[in-house]
């Protein structure tokens, strides 16, 4: 126990010591709170690996403003719809540079190229690189973009038409989105020569405000500032430094001894003394973002044989009346979270107001289970998160509580963890029972929420429930393929009371996020993703 709370210190100090100017004013230290998998934006979906990769490296073409919802122009300075809403046409700016690094030396600027090599292979099976280099785009898939973008044609070197083969409302906001990060096809056509198209995951290339350096696993990632970012006003930092520091007690010691000027996910109980020291200011807001179990539906879980109690609607129905919601807010939140009843945060347009939680009864909860056949004692795994995301600051702890709370309806319920990355990788291949997971909204759009998560296309994505309805998936592509905001409200409501009814998930809390950062640290700004980005910040001096 010693040994794993001593380690993290003895790694920060030897950072600092290979740094001896990590502290100077033009550098920054974020205390991160876990690996990424990787560094190609597409190939994820979790915050941890676009903190590292799309905040940090790359561009898209529609960008989100810092620290809010609204869409501005990145690697396209312009766009225009057609009136059918089907065609796209993006002017590129002019004048940017990809990454030069000791691994690629580029030859020439951004261009309508890298837009098609970009989206060519996450649509395309048969691209050329995608057959070097086998892999998959969650995302990209979860919103159904590999088959509604029906062609990309480079009409200039600077000019790029996107054809959809139904109205998406949500296009531009997608595009802004992490996953459809910019990659250069220069550099990926030198990778396919040097046949090492892996690389472009560990040695990554972009047009961002940050350049990479090095990565070691679950030590530290470092970037340079991109001297030549075509928003020049943007990099305030020489050098950036991600800790990765698993423990949030570790995170805290090393923010008060300024070896880190930044981090994330404090314990509930810390907050009362970050927000009394003197030299840290603890900005928050309310989390945009839904912690909640998912109850894996499929008949039989992968890797198994045995029939699947949760398949069973009524006893997903026990399951959800048995959780005392109360006492995990009360709990694991302490203070810092609001009851959750939907699918969604209620700061989400759409969220319908007049859904409400089963009632909390575990002597019925009983009952159900009983006329579902299932016998007292019966096994059941639940899955929790090694890591503190916005949506939940101890998963440990939530589980113990849930399983508490079922063990009262007559459940023997097994605790497992995996790392991180394997737990993502498990949990989409199917292997989840009741799982505790959650999400942060990538875009304010209802779509990001409904389909993304419980629709049909996202089934070995980020649909963890395996719950695929034909009826719901119908209603929320019906309202992504409107632009009337009317209409595609009311249907979203309708698809929240299906969802409801169907108990594929107990939405538990949505949380308030909170940011600790040293008072030298100037214009970060809490993003509403629950994704840290580092352009346009600056720290002053001590």
């Amino acid at each position: 126990m010693l040994k794993h709370a001593v380690l993290p210190l003895l790694v920060s100090a030897g950072l600092m010591a290979a740094a001896p100017v990590a502290l100077a004013a033009t550098n920054l230290v974020f205390c991160s709170e876990g690996s990424p998998a990787g560094f190609d934006p597409g190939q994820y979906t979790t915050g941890t690996d676009f903190d590292a990769s799309a905040e940090t490296m790359f561009n898209r073409l529609s960008q989100f403003e810092r620290g809010g919802t609204a869409v501005v122009p990145g690697l396209a300075t312009s766009w225009d719809v057609s009136p059918d809403g089907l065609t796209y046409t993006f002017h590129l700016r002019e004048g940017v540079k990809f990454h030069t690094t000791p691994y690629f030396k580029p030859t020439r600027e951004f261009s309508a190229d890298d837009v098609l090599f970009t989206f060519n292979r996450m649509i395309n099976k048969d691209d050329p690189f995608r057959k070097a280099y086998p892999t998959e785009f969650p995302y990209f898939t979860d919103m159904g973009m590999d088959t509604n973008i029906k062609n990309i044609e480079k009409i200039d070197d600077h000019t790029v038409k996107f054809t959809l083969g139904t109205v998406d409302a949500a296009f531009i906001q997608n595009l802004a989105m992490s996953f459809a990060s910019i990659q250069s096809a220069e550099y990926a056509a030198q990778l396919l020569k040097e046949g090492k198209p892996a690389d472009i995951n560990q040695k990554p290339i972009g047009t961002g405000p940050f350049v990479f350096k090095s990565y070691q696993k679950d030590s530290n990632i470092r970037y340079t500032g991109n001297k030549d970012y075509w928003k020049p006003e943007d990099v305030k930092i020489d050098n950036l430094i991600f800790a990765i520091t698993t423990d949030p007690s570790v995170r805290i010691q090393k923010l008060k001894k300024n070896e880190c000027q930044i981090t994330l996910f404090p314990r509930p109980a810390d907050l009362k003394a970050l927000g009394e020291d003197k030299d840290l200011k603890l900005p928050h807001q309310a989390g945009f973002n839904l912690g909640y179990i998912a109850y894996n539906v499929m008949p039989v879980l992968k890797g198994q044989t045995a029939a699947n109690p949760l398949a069973d609607l009524r006893v997903r129905e026990a399951l959800d009346m048995s959780v005392n919601k109360q006492q995990i807010i009360d709990s694991v939140y302490q203070g810092a979270g609001q009851l959750a009843v939907n699918a969604m945060p209620p700061t989400q347009w759409s969220y319908d107001t007049t859904i409400k939680d089963a009632k909390y009864d575990p002597a019925k909860a009983k009952e159900l289970l009983k006329a579902a056949g299932v016998k007292e004692g019966t096994e059941i795994t639940l899955w929790a998160m090694p890591v503190q995301r916005p949506y939940n600051p101890n998963a440990k702890l939530m589980a113990e509580m849930l399983q508490n709370d079922w063990k009262q309806i007559g459940l023997k319920v097994n605790i497992v963890s995996y790392e991180w990355g394997e737990y993502i990788k498990r949990s989409k291949g199917g292997e989840n029972q009741a799982m505790i997971i959650g999400w942060s909204g990538d875009n304010g759009d209802p779509d990001n929420w409904l389909n993304v998560l419980f629709g049909c296309d996202s089934l070995s994505g980020n649909n963890f429930s395996k719950w695929c309805d034909k009826k719901f998936d119908g209603i929320v592509k019906e309202a992504k393929a409107t632009s009337d905001v009317a209409k595609r409200t009311e249907l979203y409501k309708q698809a929240q009371h299906i969802l409801k009814d169907a108990v594929p998930m107990t939405p538990i809390a949505h949380s308030t996020v909170y940011q600790p950062m040293r008072n030298t640290v100037q214009d970060f700004k809490i993003s509403p993703f629950g994704l840290n980005s580092f352009y346009g910040v600056s720290v002053s001096g001590k």
